[in-house]
């Protein structure tokens, strides 16, 4: 499946992203894909092409705008966006933007996919009230600082978390659900036993960061309780 260049702007700063359509012609739903602190990688690249193998159009997002990946830029960029949930939201906005404009996108049928940080960022882009009829994360980042935003969200959320993350620990979890609870979210939060962080990502265990480690059986779950949500509000 191939992935096209789409470039755009956001706040004067470019960013480019990539596209897969599975579409065939026809009209189908769109999938926003986020990425992680790593940036846009092979693994985002393989869920994007993953997605579209699915039937859907599936657009990369780019929150770095960076010409090419460096560790630390990229976490002085996340940083920043953690401190300006605002400046996360218009960023993924945008992106939205770009993949609706695509021809063959039902914008009535939308889902948006995250890992890691890009799961942090679909689900501030699902607190902004984006026209999402789901939202996953993929061991994201739970916190907000407006929770309350959360009655502005229009779609299911799943968010799939490990045992072991040594970031997203057990208060967090309960914390995130009493928002979504108050917020009258219809949400799924699916805990993985003996995963830790980027449990999804093959290529995480080449970092040798504590707590982060690749967990096949996880990953296969997750991916698979994904689909049955897409499938549930996608048609």
């Amino acid at each position: 499946m191939e992935l096209e260049p789409r470039r755009y702007e956001v706040d004067g700063r470019a960013f480019t992203g990539y596209l897969a359509d599975g579409s065939g012609g026809r009209r189908v739903p769109g999938v926003l894909v986020a990425h992680e602190g790593a940036g846009l990688n092979e693994h985002i690249f393989r869920r994007t092409r993953e997605l579209a193998e699915l039937g859907f159009v599936a657009f990369a997002l780019d929150l770095f705008g960076l010409a090419e990946f460096a560790l630390e830029p990229a976490k002085a960029i996340v940083k920043e966006l953690r401190a300006d949930r605002a400046a996360l939201r218009r960023r993924a906005r945008v992106a939205l933007e770009v993949l609706t404009s695509h021809p063959t996108v039902d914008r009535r049928r939308l889902a948006a996919v995250g890992f890691c940080f890009g799961g942090t960022a679909v689900l501030e882009l699902a607190r902004d009230g984006a026209e999402l009829a789901a939202v996953v994360g993929f061991h994201p980042g739970l916190d907000t600082p407006t929770p309350a935003d959360a009655c502005a969200i229009r779609g299911k959320v799943l968010v799939c978390v490990g045992e072991q993350d040594p970031i997203v620990d057990a208060a967090q979890r309960t914390a995130f659900l009493a928002e979504m609870r108050e917020g009258g979210v219809d949400a799924q939060l699916i805990v993985y036993s003996g995963a830790g962080h980027s449990f999804t990502n093959p290529l995480i265990d080449a970092w040798k960061f504590p707590g982060f480690a690749y967990h096949a059986l996880a990953d296969r779950r997750s991916w698979q309780a994904m689909r049955n949500l897409l499938d549930e509000v996608l048609g």
